[in-house]
This record gives structure tokens, C-alpha cells and sequence, in this order.
């Protein structure tokens, strides 16, 4: 992955195996989703963009704004708790493009995607099972942690992160 040769998009439908393949690749650090389920986020998330280098797909944003009619239990913890947020509701980075500050880039185009009324930025990383590194790179993008919050069987648990946009 040649990170000088970047380039942040909307997502497009040809995509959308290859992020699929990503996304099934990093679980449990992220959640298992279908076909089904990723063309939903391509129809309905507020963000949803890639970063690639000529064809190669290095990573993925999806991201909401309250009001949108999306179940997920931690969306709907930020979206009792906050009036006006971005919530990044998953993120996935390829092997070949680590280290390489394509997850920073992504967190900064969805943060400047966002009018200035929007305060924060949530989201969740693991924590049961951990996923250290994550929550390393969340603390040094500025992010605290406001919450918990456990699966119904308690089989996982995330953290709940915040960070002030303005």
C-alpha cells in the first residue's frame, strides 16, 4: 500500500466485496457483517468512505449522525445520551496499510465531513475481547472514554469513547 498515493472516496458498489473481505477479516475487533448488512450502511450511513491506492482498498469508514433508524446498541447509547454527535460505527484497516496514518486521514475526513454544529466524535472499542491497540490509537486521537457497555449474555464488553471536535 503506497500511502503517498491515497485517496479518500465515497464508497462505490464495486467496493463492496473487497470491503466485506476486510471487514470479515478483522472480527472480532469489529463486528461480523453480511452482504446484506454492508449494502444497508452503503444505502443508509451518513459516511461512508474508502481509502485506496490505484486498486487496492486499504481501509474503510462508516459513520452516522443521530436520526438514523440504525439498531445497534451502542449508536443508541450515544444517541440517549448526546444531542448532536458523529458516531464512527466501524472502521477496518488492511495488513499491507498499517502503520501508515490511513486510520488518522479517515478519522479527519469524517471529522471535516461534518457541519460545525457537531461537537464530538463516539465511538466504541473493545474491551472484552481487548483490543489494546485500538484503544491506544483512540487515546491518541484525543478520545475519552464516558461509558460501558456489556453485551446481554456479558460475553463482550466496549468501551464508550468521546472526543470534543470544537
Amino acid at each position: 500500500m503506497d500511502a503517498d498515493y491515497l485517496i479518500i472516496r465515497d464508497v462505490r458498489d464495486a467496493d463492496l466485496d473487497s470491503v466485506l473481505v476486510l471487514n470479515q477479516s478483522e472480527v472480532p475487533h469489529v463486528g461480523s457483517i453480511d452482504a446484506e448488512r454492508l449494502r444497508w450502511y452503503a444505502d443508509n450511513a451518513n459516511y461512508f468512505r474508502v481509502a485506496v491506492s490505484g486498486d487496492e482498498l486499504g481501509a474503510y469508514l462508516v459513520g452516522f449522525r443521530p436520526g438514523t433508524a440504525y439498531t445497534s446498541p451502542n449508536y443508541r447509547w450515544f444517541c440517549e445520551r448526546y444531542e448532536e454527535f458523529a458516531y464512527v460505527d466501524r472502521v477496518a484497516v488492511a495488513t499491507s496499510a498499517r502503520r501508515t496514518g490511513i486510520a488518522t486521514r479517515l478519522y479527519d475526513d469524517f471529522a471535516a465531513a461534518m457541519p460545525r454544529s457537531v461537537p464530538i466524535m463516539t465511538c466504541e472499542v473493545n474491551v472484552c475481547p481487548p483490543n489494546k491497540s485500538s484503544m491506544e490509537f483512540h487515546r491518541r486521537l484525543g478520545f475519552e472514554q464516558v461509558g460501558s457497555l456489556a453485551s446481554d449474555s456479558g460475553d463482550k464488553e466496549v468501551a464508550m469513547l468521546l472526543k470534543h471536535l470544537r
